[in-house]
């Protein structure tokens, strides 16, 4: 099957062959072809995943592949409610929280719905009726456009993929359909299963990745204090040192939570420009 693991590669290796157009001549007029790049990250991939970082890699990817300024990833609860997974920086992981607060915004109808909806002018009057408390907290970010896209397998919809932009630029067909494909392979990991039978599998190994993600913003909140840095900064330090080091986020988080590793080890990060 699948997984956001491959996903995440492929997203990775087509980010490199943008940088560098003449690797990898063996496609169609000289570009490497999609069946290409998944042999390309095949060798890389391992049976066994941490979810938070993979989605975490995930919302990063979309920034690079696609033509946005920030991705948010949100799936829903054992009780149905949305809560925030992934972000590619703060303001974006503080708008979705403000989205699942209040119970508005573009993705949190994404997920209700299970259709998309793209292109979205946070300037248009429409959009502050519809959204107000997100809609004037998006415009205060500097994001004046949005797309929402569902994480969805056949009929099941599991959460909402939000992409954001600065400029008032549409995403075209193609720019969407690669959003979706993204979207659609974070879903099929997700669910870690082959047929939805297996529900119970899905909801708690989904439940687990949820109470951990709670684990991670506390020790987001902890290292930024203690540098006096950015979250962002605190969580990118945090992560470099769990992923050379070999560590599940979810295990670490709880290890530096429960008093059980002294974060000075932890390279304070070089705080950003």
């Amino acid at each position: 099957m699948i997984s956001v693991q491959l996903g995440v590669e492929l997203a990775e290796a087509l980010v490199r062959q943008r940088a560098d157009p003449e690797r990898g001549r063996g496609g169609r007029g000289g570009q490497e072809t999609p069946a290409e790049i998944f042999v390309e990250v095949a060798d890389s991939l391992i049976d066994d995943f941490d979810v938070i970082d993979l989605l975490q890699r995930l919302s990063s990817r979309c920034v690079e592949l696609l033509d946005v300024d920030a991705a948010g990833i949100m799936l829903a609860d054992e009780h149905g409610e949305l809560q925030i997974m992934a972000a590619s920086d703060e303001h974006t992981r503080l708008l979705e929280l403000l989205a699942v607060q209040h119970d508005q915004g573009p993705c949190v109808e994404c997920y209700g719905t299970g259709r998309a909806t793209p292109n979205i002018d946070l300037t248009d009057d429409a959009a502050a009726a519809t959204w107000p408390r997100f809609t004037a907290q998006a415009r205060a970010t500097g994001y004046v456009t949005t797309h929402a896209l569902p994480l969805r397998l056949r009929d099941r919809v599991v959460g909402a993929l939000n992409l954001f932009q600065n400029a008032p630029h549409r995403l075209g067909e193609g720019e969407l359909a690669l959003a979706q494909a993204l979207a659609d392979v974070a879903t099929i990991a997700i669910l870690q299963q082959r047929t939805l039978e297996q529900s119970h599998v899905e909801t708690s190994r989904l439940q687990a990745a949820l109470t951990s993600r709670v684990l991670i913003e506390q020790v987001k909140g902890v290292l930024a204090e203690r540098w006096g840095t950015s979250v962002d900064d605190a969580f990118e330090a945090f992560r470099a040192y769990a992923r050379s080091h070999r560590l599940r986020l979810a295990d670490f988080a709880a290890e530096i939570i429960g008093g059980g590793f002294d974060t000075a080890l932890i390279p304070a990060p070089t705080p950003s420009a």
